[in-house]
């Protein structure tokens, strides 16, 4: 009876969204609005599309057939003005040789975007500022900034802050699933190791204010959130996480945690994982959690990589039923605001990295976003703030002059 339930709820909100076409007065408002404002995605994982042969990051995709949900020309057809390409790198053994290859594999993949925006120059141009953004916008193409996931791949070498910065990154994500050498993960199985930041994580925080680098506290355990903002002279963002209070969960902030960044200037950017937006069963998350962990701290092979993705795969078949819709992640952005001011929230979509939800499956239907803004009666300036604004004005203080 329940599966029936949620069955007849997602074909209803299919529904809505289907009769919500050109003629719908929220539809046209929207469109005006989306068109108007300048839209920016902090999270968007496409260099892991890019990184599989015959990945063509100019070319359209569809979504059912590869699994990709970026490329420019959706993000054109989606009126998506700019995004953070994430250089993404999975927690491998803390080693001199892990490294190594987490150094290799962030160096490669901020040459596969370099050649990307040389390859399309017409469709796109690197970005590192908020006037790179809006000049960008004006000529009618996407601007494409550039953050680290994981601050695996500086290793134990400070100056590589200054090498990734060169290569056009603004924000790192301290830590991923698991503990680094800079700090504790919010979700590392086997718990913290240092309490917070670790000695050197220390040093890595001044470097990045120093640099410019924003530091983003997704994925970090509180200890290593509460650390990183005393520490910090400049605002802290979260690129890609939601609130604890509406789906209890590691990885999303608390109440106390999202009043702390606002009040040092910060903005949370909601993402669109169903799991971090809605609580999946208990028999969902476990399941979910057992494929995300089976990798940490170890190298994967071709082989195993592959059976992970079907394993994930075949989970999110099985708990179809449980996907959050578009309206959960307006929730999130209602229950922030609501909490600390329109000045303080964004979209970190986490596309092509686990994002996507019922009425929003890929970068060329965020549009839809907006129109569910409309529907919740956010003003047009609210939404510019939303879409953009607040991060790109975190953006502009992240420099610290020392």
């Amino acid at each position: 009876m329940l599966s029936l339930f949620f069955s007849t709820l997602l074909t209803l909100n299919s529904l809505v969204i289907q009769l919500s076409g050109p003629d719908d007065p929220i539809a046209q408002k929207a469109r005006k609005i989306h068109q108007r404002v300048l839209t920016l995605d902090t999270h968007a994982d496409a260099p892991i599309m890019m990184q599989k042969p015959g990945f063509d990051v100019g070319v359209s995709h569809n979504t059912k057939k590869d699994g990709s949900q970026i490329d420019f020309p959706r993000m054109k057809k989606g009126g998506m003005d700019a995004m953070f390409f994430a250089v993404y790198t999975a927690q491998g053994p803390r080693t001199d040789e892990g490294h190594a290859e987490a150094k290799r594999n962030a160096l490669n993949q901020f040459d596969l975007v370099h050649q990307a925006l040389k390859k399309y120059p017409a469709l796109a141009e690197l970005a590192t500022s908020p006037a790179d953004a809006y000049r960008i916008q004006k000529a009618g193409k996407r601007a494409v900034f550039i953050g680290m996931e994981n601050g695996y791949p500086i290793g134990k070498d400070l100056s590589m802050l200054k090498t990734y910065y060169d290569l056009g990154c603004r924000y790192i994500t301290l830590t991923h699933f698991a503990n680094n050498l800079i700090g504790d993960s919010s979700t590392d199985p086997d718990g913290p190791i240092y309490g917070g930041l670790s000695d050197f994580g220390k040093q890595v925080i001044p470097e990045m204010n120093r640099l410019g680098i924003l530091i983003d506290v997704s994925h970090v355990a509180d200890s290593t959130f509460y650390d990183a903002l005393a520490l910090s002279k400049a605002p802290v963002i979260a690129s890609h996480s939601n609130c604890r209070a509406l789906c209890d969960f590691p990885r999303n902030m608390t109440d106390d945690m999202i009043k702390a960044i606002a009040a040092k200037g910060g903005v949370v950017q909601v993402n669109f994982v169903s799991d971090y937006l809605k609580k999946p069963s208990d028999a969902h998350r476990a399941a979910k959690t057992k494929i995300r962990m089976a990798g940490v701290g170890k190298v994967l092979s071709g082989d195993m990589k592959a059976r992970l993705e079907a394993q994930s795969d075949s989970v999110a078949k099985v708990y179809a039923s449980e996907r959050a819709s578009l309206s959960d992640i307006v929730n999130h952005i209602d229950h922030i605001v609501k909490l600390v001011g329109i000045d303080h929230v964004g979209i970190g979509s986490d596309f092509d990295g686990g994002g996507g939800v019922n009425g929003l499956e890929d970068v060329s239907e965020i549009e839809n976003l907006t129109a569910e803004l409309v529907r919740r009666k956010y003003s047009e300036a609210d939404i510019a703030k939303i879409w953009g604004g607040n991060l790109l004005r975190v953006l502009s203080q992240a420099k610290v002059v020392n």
